[in-house]
């Protein structure tokens, strides 16, 4: 339902779609201002051009000149292979960082096989307000290469500034983003 957010409250409004084919990334530099204190940036199908390769993204504070704000973040899994002999959750010290300026992954591990692409969701709350740290959180659902495991992926942190972040660019870690839609939404 595309009427509300993952909790079911408030209504959502499209402000902007982009579809990948091989791009090197993805930018989003309109549509994120102080109309709506909650954005999601909702991802169909990102299929990477380089096999085992990790969905990232960075945030700006200058319209988009520049993707390289501080941010500090944590990573953990879910996972389940084909075969039924792998299942767990984990902790994964080397997806996460502190205050760090490079891109933060959210979904890693993705194959580059027609059935081993990532869709999923990424928050945004309050980006334009000029007094606290912005958070975010990611929730990813993809196929790992090789041992055919599904993988649901999350990450939650903030972009360690006060000023308004204003554009968000995604990216694969190797390679460009072969193909996927990537859908920005402003909640109410």
């Amino acid at each position: 339902d595309l009427s509300s957010n993952a909790t079911g409250a408030g209504a959502l409004t499209l402000l902007s779609t982009q579809t990948a084919s091989s791009s090197a990334t993805i930018s989003f530099t309109s549509g994120i201002d102080s109309t709506y204190n909650e954005y999601i940036f909702k991802f169909y199908d990102m299929n990477p051009a380089t096999d085992d390769c990790s969905f990232s993204f960075q945030g700006s504070i200058d319209g988009g000149s520049n993707y390289n704000a501080t941010v500090t973040y944590t990573f953990f899994i879910a996972y389940h292979n084909e075969g039924d002999s792998a299942a767990g959750a984990q902790y994964q010290t080397k997806s996460d960082g502190a205050q760090v300026s490079s891109n933060i992954s959210f979904s890693e591990g993705i194959g580059n096989e027609n059935d081993q692409h990532a869709s999923g969701h990424l928050w945004l709350f309050n980006p334009s307000q000029t007094t606290y740290v912005k958070h975010f959180m990611g929730r990813c659902a993809r196929m790992y290469p090789g041992d055919e495991s599904i993988v649901d992926d999350f990450t939650g942190g903030y972009v360690n500034t006060t000023s308004a972040v204003d554009a968000i660019q995604f990216s694969m870690s190797s390679g460009n983003i072969d193909s996927g839609t990537i859908k920005l939404y402003g909640i109410v």
